[in-house]
């Protein structure tokens, strides 16, 4: 895996918790940022992803805003090798 992706949260909201859990359940280590705990974590998540909503994936050039699990992973099937990269192969769902 390149460098660490990037995990844009809210602590209060449930799909984040849900990516969150999700996430760890696949061994993905994770710079998790509260957007409301710092105004830098909110404009860089706006700025990548040209949105307020979490949670927001950054990995490289892939982003994924706004998202439940499943709408994650229909994503993922749209980009194989960033798939591979994090390490969560066909028969891991």
């Amino acid at each position: 895996m390149k460098k660490k992706p990037t995990l844009y949260i809210r602590r209060s909201c449930p799909w984040c918790r849900e990516a969150m859990a999700f996430f760890s359940q696949h061994g993905i280590e994770l710079d998790v940022r509260d957007v409301e705990a710092s105004k830098q974590n909110m404009d860089r998540m706006v700025e990548v992803s040209e949105q307020g909503y979490v949670p927001t994936f950054e990995y490289g050039e892939f982003i994924v805003s706004d998202f439940s699990v499943d709408e994650f992973q229909d994503e993922l099937e749209q980009h194989p090798e960033v798939r591979k990269e994090l390490g969560i192969g066909d028969d891991e769902d």
